[in-house]
């Protein structure tokens, strides 16, 4: 019958788990995990997982000391618990694992910079090396601005948020260690604003979204590290095979899983090079321009801030709650 598509996609990407379950890591074995508040706080509400919360509210009562008021302890068990989820995580793989900063932060370089150095130490206490944590930063002009800092720290970034060229662009200059351009919310924005029920997986506006910055960031030869995210189907992840990772959910892993059939190379790094490009000189004036025309990306960063901030908040609450309880 021959290798599965999940088999062959392995020997041209890095294959990374979007989830927090820590269930679905150990069953599909990638190398790397990504997670942010919305699969964290979908893990955290599992009762398998009542340890783990527990666990960050300890540690977050611990942490406030003589402060230790309800408020105090929650805004601290936020992280922590991220952080008990990724101690977890990299017992499962041998990679690295995506924390996010929080999503409220998004527009203040000194805070998002202050925050990732308390989650990095938080890390490094816990006995884990700054060198498998990538701390996950929304990709706006600020945020590419702290993890430009972090990054002359020795703290690796993921930016995430990121639907345009010039993102990526910015990115890539400031000397950012991994970005995930996304695919499928830039299809659903595609589909509700030009009235299109469906794309052929080639002519996916998120597959070529993603393309087009692999392929300006190969030619360039920027060190840049580009992971698909965001899947919709399966035919997306195919689209893009050959990109440096791709993180995907577990469910499209087990799609993946159990179908057979070719799965040719998509995206090669030497093509790119060959590949006639036009350098984008980036600042941020440039930047701040290509963001305002492009309606997409500018409505899907932040749809997507929004989104990430709600479910932080929905966290906060289930951490109170569990507090109240006598956790």
């Amino acid at each position: 019958m021959g290798p599965t598509l999940l088999e062959q996609l392995r020997q041209l990407s890095v294959v990374v788990a979007d989830t927090g379950d820590l269930r679905a890591i150990e069953a599909h074995q990638p190398r790397d995990a990504t997670t942010n508040p919305t699969l964290i706080g979908q893990a955290a509400r599992l009762p398998e997982y009542a340890e783990v919360v527990d666990d960050a509210l300890r540690w977050a009562r611990r942490d406030a000391g003589a402060q230790a008021t309800p408020a105090v302890v929650v805004a601290r068990a936020v992280d922590r618990l991220a952080v008990e989820f990724g101690v977890r995580i990299l017992k499962l793989i041998p990679g690295r694992v995506s924390t996010e900063v929080d999503s409220r932060l998004s527009f203040d370089s000194a805070a998002t910079a202050a925050r990732a150095r308390a989650l990095i130490a938080q890390y490094e206490a816990a006995g884990v090396g700054r060198e498998r944590v990538l701390i996950k930063i929304a990709a706006t002009w600020e945020g590419i601005g702290a993890a430009e800092t972090l990054e002359r720290e020795g703290i690796h970034c993921n930016l995430t948020l990121l639907f345009g060229l010039h993102q990526a662009i910015a990115c890539a200059e400031a000397g950012v260690t991994l970005i995930s351009p996304f695919v499928g919310r830039i299809l659903d924005w595609h589909k509700q604003n030009t009235g299109r029920a469906s794309y052929p997986p080639e002519e996916d506006p998120g597959v070529l979204s993603v393309s087009r910055i692999f392929g300006y960031l190969k030619h360039f030869e920027y060190e840049t590290e580009i992971m698909g995210a965001s899947f919709r189907n399966s035919g997306e992840i195919c689209e893009l095979a050959g990109c440096d990772l791709l993180t995907i959910a577990p469910s499209l892993l087990s799609e993946l899983g159990s179908r057979h059939g070719a799965l040719p190379r998509k995206l090669d790094p030497a093509q790119a090079r060959r590949t006639p490009v036009d350098k984008i000189p980036m600042d941020r004036d440039t930047f701040d321009h290509m963001h305002k025309t492009d309606r997409m990306a500018k409505a899907k960063l932040a749809e997507g801030i929004d989104s990430f901030t709600r479910a932080l908040v929905e966290v906060e609450s289930l951490l109170a709650a569990r507090l109240g309880g006598g956790a």
